[in-house]
C-alpha cells in the first residue's frame, strides 16, 4: 500500500467520527453561547471562541494536517511489520517515526484488557467507580456564583444618617483618608462626595446621585497580595473608628452585578407592617455569622420639620398658608434678587437666611413674618411676626421613599457579609435561623430572595433554556453517524457520567461549585465524549469488533489507545496555565474539564467497549476469551500503547 493510499484510508476512515464529535462538541457548548442575559455577555463570547476553534481544527485536521504528513514522509519508505527496533534502525528514530513504546507496558495493558473484556461487568463497574463518587462528593460543594476578582483595587462606601450634610461626610471622608493612607500596602485613594464613583469596573454601577450623606471611594494598592486580609482589617477599624456611619468596605467582584450579596424582597399592602416583619428579619439576620451590615428600605427615616399652624392667629395678621409657606421657603431656600456675569453667563443670585438659621428648629421658630397688611411703626419700619406666635413646629420622623415591586409595596431586607465568606453559606444559615425563629408572615405578604441567589438562578435558566433543543440535536447527530440509538444511549451514558467526573475534579482540589464551573462541566462533556466516539467508530470498522467479539475488541482499543491517551493528555496540557495561573475565576472551569478529561479516559478504553460487548456480543462470542492467554503470550513484542 503506498503512502498516500494510507493516507487518503485514514482520512476516510477518520472523517465521519471526528465530524460527529465536532458537531456534539460545539452543541454542548451551545448553550453558553446563546445564553441571554448579562452573565451571557459576559460568558457567551468564551463559548464561541471554542465553537469557532473546534470548527478550524477539524478543517485543519482533514486538510493541512494529511498534506503535511505526506510531505514529510514522501522520501520515508513506510513500514507496517511489527519488527523489533534494532532492524528499523535506532531507537531514536524508531520513536520519532511511530511514537513512544514500552512492551511491558503493553503487556500489562494487554492484561487488563484481557480481564475487562472476560467480564464487562467488571468493566462498567470500573468505568462507574469515579463518575458516582464524584457525585456523591458533590453535595459537600461550597456554591460561589462567580469568584472574586483579582485586582489591585477595592472600594469603601460611606453612608451616614440620613440627616448629615454634605459638609459632615466630606469631614469624615477626609479622616478615612488619612487613616487608609497609613497602610503600606495603598498607594492612593480617590473619594467621589455626594454621588457614586464614575464606572471604573466593568460591573460596579453607578446608583447614587444627589446625595449629602454618601460617598464612595476607589483604593489603588501597590500588590494584589493579601487583598481580602486587607480589607477584613480596615473593615472591622473603619467600624471602630466611625460608629455613627456605615462604612462597607467591598472586594470588587467577578460577574453580573447586585448591590448586595444577601437581598429579601417583602412585598404587600400595609406599610407599617411591612416595616414590623422587615425590622424582624434585619435582627434575625445581624444574629447570623459574617453579616457585617444590615439595612431595610422602610427603616430609612428622614427628619421632617411638622408645621401645625393656628388659623384664628394667622387671620388676625392677615396671614394664611399659602402666605406662610411662601414666606418660609423664600427664607430657607432663597429668592432670586438679581443676576450677575459670569464670563459669558449670566447667573442668578439667590437670597436666604444664613445656615445656622436653616439647621435649628429653634432659629427657624423665632423667623419673622411680614403680615400681607403690615403696620408701619412710626419710625417707618414693619413689625415682623415670629413664626413661634402663628404656629407649632415638631420634628417627626417620615419614610424616605415607600418603593415597590410587580405592583405591590417593597420593603428590601439587605445584608453585606465578610469579605471572602462565600454568600451561598450566609444564606443557607440565614434560612435555617428563619425556620429556628418560625418566621411566616401573614396572609396577603410574601417574600422572596434576590441579591447574588437571583442572579444565580437567572443565569443557570437561561443557560438551561437552550438545553433541551441542543440535546435533540445531539442524539439525533449521534444516531446520524453510527446508524444506531444503541450507540448514541451509550454515549450519553458517557456524556452523564462526565458530569460526575467535573463534580468529583472540583472536589479533589478543593473548589467551589459556581457558574464557572457549570459552564466548564458542560464543556467536558463535549470533549468527554470524543474518546468515546473514537473508540466506537474504531470498533464499528472491524467486522469481528461489531459484533462483539471480545479479542477484536481488544485489538481495536489497544490500537486506538495511543490516539485516545494523546488527546486526553494534550488536552489536559493546554489547561495547565489556567490550572496554574488562572486565578479565582479561570480555575473552576479548567479544573472541571482537565480532571474529567483523565476520567473519560477510563471511560472510553474500558467502560464503552465492555459496554459494546455486553449489547452486541451474541452466541458464544465471550467464549473466546479463554484464548486470549496464549494469544498474549505470543505477542509480547507488539508495538504499545504511546502518550
Amino acid at each position: 500500500v503506498s503512502y498516500a493510499n494510507a493516507v487518503g484510508r485514514s482520512v476516510r476512515h477518520l472523517m465521519v467520527p471526528l465530524f460527529g464529535s465536532t458537531i456534539t462538541t460545539a452543541l454542548a457548548f451551545g448553550p453558553i453561547a446563546l445564553m441571554p442575559g448579562s452573565a451571557g455577555e459576559f460568558v457567551g463570547s468564551i463559548a464561541i471562541s471554542v465553537i469557532i476553534a473546534i470548527f478550524s481544527s477539524f478543517l485543519l485536521a482533514m486538510t493541512i494536517v494529511p498534506a503535511m504528513t505526506a510531505l514529510l514522509n514522501r522520501y520515508t519508505k513506510p513500514s507496517f511489520d511489527n519488527t523489533s527496533a534494532s532492524s528499523k534502525g535506532s531507537l531514536f528514530r524508531q520513536t520519532w517515526r511511530n511514537g513512544f513504546s514500552h512492551p511491558k507496558l503493553t503487556q500489562r495493558y494487554r492484561t487488563s484488557l484481557d480481564f475487562i473484556f472476560k467480564y464487562p461487568v467488571s468493566g462498567i463497574v470500573l468505568g462507574l467507580l469515579l463518575p458516582v463518587a464524584g457525585f456523591i462528593q458533590a453535595r459537600h460543594l461550597e456554591e460561589q456564583f462567580f469568584p472574586p476578582a483579582d485586582r489591585d483595587q477595592f472600594q469603601i462606601e460611606v453612608d451616614l444618617p440620613a440627616h448629615a450634610s454634605l459638609q459632615e461626610t466630606l469631614t469624615i471622608t477626609k479622616v478615612m483618608r488619612e487613616k487608609l493612607l497609613h497602610r503600606k500596602q495603598i498607594e492612593q485613594v480617590q473619594w467621589f462626595i455626594g454621588e457614586s464613583a464614575p464606572v471604573f469596573y466593568y460591573n460596579v454601577i453607578p446608583t447614587r446621585s444627589n446625595s449629602s450623606r454618601y460617598a464612595q471611594a476607589i483604593v489603588q494598592l501597590n500588590t494584589e497580595a493579601g487583598t481580602r486580609e486587607l480589607i477584613q482589617s480596615l473593615q472591622a477599624e473603619m467600624d471602630r473608628a466611625f460608629p455613627r456611619a456605615r462604612v462597607l468596605v467591598r472586594q470588587l467582584e467577578q460577574g453580573p452585578p447586585f448591590e448586595a450579596p444577601i437581598e429579601v424582597r417583602i412585598t404587600g399592602p400595609d406599610r407599617e407592617i411591612l416595616r414590623e416583619y422587615g425590622d424582624r428579619m434585619r435582627t434575625i439576620l445581624s444574629h447570623v455569622p459574617d453579616v457585617i451590615y444590615t439595612r431595610a428600605d422602610l427603616s430609612e427615616t428622614l427628619p421632617k420639620l411638622n408645621i401645625q399652624v393656628d388659623e384664628e392667629k394667622a387671620r388676625l395678621v392677615a396671614l394664611d398658608r399659602t402666605a406662610i409657606a411662601n414666606q418660609l421657603n423664600a427664607s430657607l431656600e432663597g429668592a432670586v434678587g438679581g443676576t450677575i456675569l459670569e464670563g459669558t453667563e449670566e447667573l442668578p443670585v439667590r437670597v436666604r437666611v444664613s445656615n445656622s438659621s436653616r439647621v435649628n428648629p429653634a432659629q427657624i421658630a423665632s423667623l419673622d413674618f411680614l403680615p400681607l397688611q403690615s403696620n408701619q411703626q412710626s419710625d417707618g419700619m414693619y413689625t415682623g411676626i415670629p413664626l413661634e406666635s402663628l404656629a407649632t413646629l415638631k420634628l417627626t420622623p417620615e419614610i424616605a421613599t415607600i418603593p415597590h415591586y410587580n405592583g405591590q409595596r417593597l420593603n428590601e431586607v439587605q445584608a453585606y457579609i465578610t469579605a471572602g465568606v462565600l454568600p451561598a453559606k450566609v444564606l443557607g444559615s440565614f434560612q435555617e435561623k428563619l425556620l429556628e425563629e418560625n418566621f411566616v408572615l401573614p396572609a396577603g405578604y410574601q417574600y422572596e430572595f434576590g441579591g447574588e441567589t437571583e442572579e444565580r438562578n437567572a443565569a443557570i435558566g437561561n443557560l438551561m433554556a437552550n438545553v433541551g433543543v441542543l440535546f435533540v440535536m445531539m442524539v439525533a447527530t449521534l444516531v446520524l453517524s453510527f446508524r444506531s440509538f444503541r450507540i448514541a444511549a451509550m454515549i450519553g451514558v458517557v456524556a452523564f457520567l462526565s458530569v460526575g467526573l467535573g463534580l468529583g475534579a472540583l472536589w479533589l482540589f478543593g473548589f467551589p461549585f459556581g457558574f464557572m464551573a457549570i459552564i466548564g462541566t458542560m464543556g467536558l462533556i463535549g470533549v468527554a465524549i470524543n474518546d468515546s466516539i473514537v473508540v466506537l467508530a474504531a470498533i464499528r470498522e472491524n467486522e469481528s469488533a461489531r459484533k462483539g467479539d471480545p479479542i477484536a475488541v481488544r485489538e481495536v482499543v489497544v490500537r486506538a489507545s495511543r490516539h485516545i491517551i494523546a488527546t486526553s493528555l494534550t488536552t489536559m496540557a493546554g489547561f495547565a496555565p489556567l490550572v496554574i495561573f488562572g486565578g479565582g475565576f479561570w480555575q473552576p472551569l479548567s479544573i472541571a474539564i482537565a480532571g474529567g478529561v483523565g476520567g473519560a479516559t477510563i471511560l472510553a478504553l474500558y467502560f464503552i467497549p465492555s459496554a459494546y460487548i455486553l449489547l452486541m456480543c451474541k452466541g458464544d462470542c465471550l467464549e473466546k476469551t479463554e484464548t486470549l492467554t496464549v494469544s498474549m503470550q505470543l505477542r509480547k513484542t507488539e508495538p504499545v500503547i504511546a502518550s
